[in-house]
């Protein structure tokens, strides 16, 4: 709606702004944390959050050649792939079967994008110098968070009350506030470091902020308004008591 007035401006489906959110933060963090030369990429979950988030990291790391996908059934490896196999042809799929370890190991970088509420990815399955996306819940060991050498959020006031694996680490007393190597934009304004060596293990955690999907809405509807693109409807043109011959609508 119009900062102005305060009509609608525009109506649409908030699915797609959110998951190009998710998958543009993730991004930012990995252009921020993961390793320069990072040319490997393994998935926990294969829907939709999971396929925006390989387009993210492929931007930020056009390097990364090997992508390894596990997820809870065969059928659901093979649609991403069918689905990113043409958007990236360059890359080398591998499904693993639903074996999770195999989508880890050796990868340079790591997403867990899944609705499970479990530890599903485990601390010695890691390599060195990895960096990890941790989209979802509860979806890593304790261990996975205790063991890094940074952690960075989205926005630790936030994420600290929700329930992801890094909220439940911090309830349980495991680590504390000062455990949080700061947010993303301490490390673009550069008030903290981004990756200092290639040997570091880095999680990023996300809450989810509404005002970064609002952003890529307005952006979305700009675009389309420039190319004519959607349909105009008219929801609120004026006020009620500027209609004309209101007497005859108002029972009193």
């Amino acid at each position: 709606s119009s900062i102005e007035n305060g009509y609608p401006v525009c109506v649409m489906d908030g699915t797609l702004c959110s998951n190009m959110r998710v998958a543009a933060v993730g991004a930012l963090a990995a252009d921020l944390l993961a390793k320069k030369d990072a040319e490997s990429i393994g998935f926990i979950g294969a829907g939709e959050q999971a396929k925006m988030h390989l387009l993210g990291m492929k931007t930020v790391r056009p390097n990364l050649k090997i992508c390894r996908v596990a997820a809870k059934t065969q059928e659901d490896e093979r649609v991403f792939v069918e689905s990113l196999k043409p958007l990236l042809p360059d890359m080398e799929f591998v499904t693993c079967n639903t074996v999770l370890e195999d989508a880890i190991r050796d990868s340079d970088i790591i997403v867990t994008a899944t609705s499970a509420q479990a530890p599903l990815l485990k601390p010695e399955w890691i390599k060195k110098g990895a960096f990890y996306s941790h989209v979802g819940g509860y979806e890593c060991d304790y261990k996975v968070i205790q063991m890094a050498d940074k952690l960075v959020c989205d926005d630790w006031g936030v994420v600290k009350h929700r329930l992801s694996t890094i909220t439940r680490v911090y309830k349980e007393g495991l680590i504390t506030d000062d455990d949080i190597s700061g947010n993303l934009v301490d490390i673009l304004d550069g008030s903290r470091p981004a990756r200092e060596s290639d040997d570091e293990f880095i999680v990023f955690s996300a809450a989810g902020l509404s005002y970064v999907d609002i952003a890529i809405a307005h952006d979305m509807f700009r675009r389309a308004e420039a190319k004519n693109a959607g349909k105009m409807v008219p929801l609120q043109e004026k006020m009620v008591f500027e209609h004309e011959n209101l007497e005859k609508y108002v029972e009193i």
